[in-house]
Parts: C-alpha cells; structure tokens; sequence
C-alpha cells in the first residue's frame, strides 16, 4: 500500500492505478518519458492549490487506471485489434474557430460517430459496465463537469460541457503527457517547450487502439466513420494526419484579434481550477505559443499538400453551418441525403450560441496588444481571414 496523500510523484502515481485496478501492466511504456517531463515541470511552474494537485493527480490515476484496464481486456480479446476504425475526418485549427460546434455537427450526422465526453475521460469501461454500458463513467463525467463550474462558472459560457457530447481526442492524448491538453489544464511553459522536440507518434498509435476498443465496446459504431477534433492538431499536424492517412484535414478559421483573447480566457478559467496565475503571465505565455503553433502549421500544411485540406470559415459556419457541413462530408464521400439533412438541422436547432451565456473577454485583461497580434498573425490573416 502507498501513502493515500496524493502525490505528483511518478512511481506514487503508477503505484495508486495498479492498487484501483488490481491490474500491473501498463503494456509499452513508452509515456513514462513525457510524464517524467511533465511531472518535473508541473512542481517548477504549476503553481498547484492543494485541491488542485489532488485534481490533477486524480486525473492521471484515472488514465493510467484506464490504460491498465485496456491492456487487460487487450490480452483476453485479441479481436479488440481486428476492429476497422475509419478516421474520415480531422479537425484542426486555432482553438476558439468554432471547431467544437462544427465537429459536433457533423457527428450528429447518421454514419458518423465520434470520442464522447466521458470516454475522453474514462476510455476504458468501470469494473461492473458491460459492452455498450457505461453509467458509472457517465456519473463521473457529469461529477467532474458539476465540479469545475462550481471553481470557475465562466466555463459554461466558453466550452459546453456534455458527458455525451462529442469532444477532443487530446484529452487522452493528455492521458499519455503527449498532446497540448497539459499545457491546457498545468500552467508548464517548459514542459510545453520540451515536448515540441518530442516524437509524439506513439501517442497516436494508441490513439488509434483506443478507437478500436472504444468500438468493440460499442459494435453499433462498426460501419460508421470517425470525426475528430482538436487544437493539438494545429502543431502537431503531420502526426495526426500520419496516424490517419485517408483522414480529410479540416482547417476551421477565424480571425486572431478574438482568437488570441478568448483563448487565453478559456486558459485562465481551466488554470483557475487547479492553480493561481495572473492573468498577464497566461497572456504572456498564450500568445506566443499560438503564434509558434500557426507558424508549424503553415510549414507543415506545405509538405503535407494542399489535397489533403479543405477550409472552413468561422463566418460562413455562423451564417450557414448546414451548407458548410454538406461541404465537409461530400468531400468524405458521404452524399447528404434527406435523413442526413434533416439531422443536422435538428443538431443545430438544439445548439444555438444564444442557448449558453455570453463570453466575455478582452486584450486589455490579459495584457494583448492587436498590433502585436496583427503581426504576428500576419500571414496566416492575408491567406485565409482577408483573402
């Protein structure tokens, strides 16, 4: 037995996912690198409440705790790797381009089909859960969600929290200490540094085992195509569309001058859970870093090809999110038919941006300047927000 006082501590952590699994092979552990890394930064950066480093280490017991039990069910149904997974569709782009309504557009599409909230945090099913069952990682989905608007309400006007929603495959990626979601929830600028020069391949090559098992949990998703969705893979381009070759790259833009701000609101809202920053110093580490991720991307875009990409206009997605989604799953080869249409319709009659509290932000908050941003950007904004 451990000491039960949580501890960001790489072997008190591996330690504590064996004792609540009863289960000890992690299977490659390749992740122990990032995490080391991680863990390193989090105690020189993270400025970590008390809560707040019981949260984070919850959170990486949990993924462990998953990956244990998955490398389990993996050993006693060797078929979980016969599962044909279609990745059709990636969606990428700054955060805050409307990427989270369209991605949960088109999942609502008949065929379509995608990671939900609560398998982003629990991808392998709680001791009692059949196939298909999931009631316990359902509660603890809407537990965690009820807990974080009570630390920081402005949450449920900037990312709608729905343990049954569709939502980002970074969240397991993060489970791996690869991904942009730790730098996203523990404020680790060199951590974030450390992990640009990483390989982060192996990361998506469980990504894609945990699609597999997430369908055999769940055969009514075998014939249907996956969407994902996340900011990380605006820096980390090639390894997402690596991963899933026949995937389509899906760009959603919007302009940085609201980009930049409300991100970096989202971020002190997320860091606000778990630690104390000023919002200046969130500012100052923000904003440059998403510069430095569309300064990768572009670079990446050009060796990638531009065959690959198809571009999705936050005004257009604003006055017309039917006819862009059409667009979008055309060129994936799926007709839009009556049924399709009329799904998509009834998706966004329950989902309008009215239904949820305004966002408010500024530049001025967070210590931005539009000059700055302006110039930043300057490339990115002639090519796809002027063009």
């Amino acid at each position: 037995m451990i000491d039960s006082t949580p501890r960001l501590d790489r072997d008190w952590l591996l330690t504590a996912a064996r004792q609540r699994t009863g289960l000890t092979d992690f299977g490659d552990e390749w992740f122990i690198e990032p995490m080391d890394a991680y863990i390193a930064a989090a105690h020189a950066e993270g400025k970590l409440t008390p809560e707040g480093l019981a949260g984070q280490v919850e959170g990486i017991v949990k993924g462990l705790a998953s990956r244990l039990r998955m490398i389990d069910d993996l050993h006693r149904h060797p078929e979980i790797r016969e599962e044909r997974v279609e990745v059709a569709g990636i969606i990428l782009g700054l955060p805050r381009t409307g990427s989270t309504i369209f991605h949960r557009l088109l999942a609502s599409a008949p065929g379509m089909t995608a990671l939900r909230w609560f398998e982003c945090q629990n991808f392998a099913p709680f001791p009692g859960e059949g196939r298909g069952e999931a009631p316990q990682r359902r509660a603890y989905a809407q537990a965690m969600i009820d807990g974080w608007l009570q630390l920081s309400p402005e949450l449920a006007s900037i990312h709608p929290l729905d343990p049954d929603a569709p939502d980002e495959e970074v969240i397991v990626l993060g489970q791996m200490f690869v991904g942009t979601a730790v730098e996203a929830m523990t404020f680790a600028p060199s951590f974030a540094a450390w992990l640009d020069a990483y390989d982060q391949s192996r990361g998506h090559e469980d990504l894609r085992t945990i699609l597999q098992y997430l369908q055999w949990q769940d055969p009514s998703r075998r014939g249907a195509k996956w969407i994902l969705k996340s900011p990380t893979n605006l820096p980390y381009t090639e390894v997402a569309a690596n991963a899933f070759p026949d995937a389509l790259l899906i760009m959603t833009h919007r302009d940085p001058l609201d980009v930049v701000p409300s991100y970096v609101s989202m971020e002190a809202a997320l860091y606000k859970l778990n630690s104390v920053h000023d919002d200046k110093a969130v500012g100052a580490f923000w904003f440059p870093r998403l510069a430095a991720w569309m300064d990768r991307f572009m670079a990446a875009r050009e060796r990638i090809g531009e065959a690959r990409f198809i571009d999705i206009d936050y005004r257009e997605v604003a006055r017309e999110p039917l006819a862009q989604a059409q667009r979008v799953l055309e060129r994936m080869g799926i007709p839009v038919d009556d049924r399709i249409e009329a799904a998509l319709a009834e998706f966004m009659a329950g989902n309008q941006r009215e239904q949820r509290p305004t966002h408010d932000y500024s530049l001025a908050r967070f210590g931005l300047d539009e000059a700055a941003i302006n110039q930043a950007f300057a490339a990115y904004r002639e090519r796809f927000i002027h063009s």
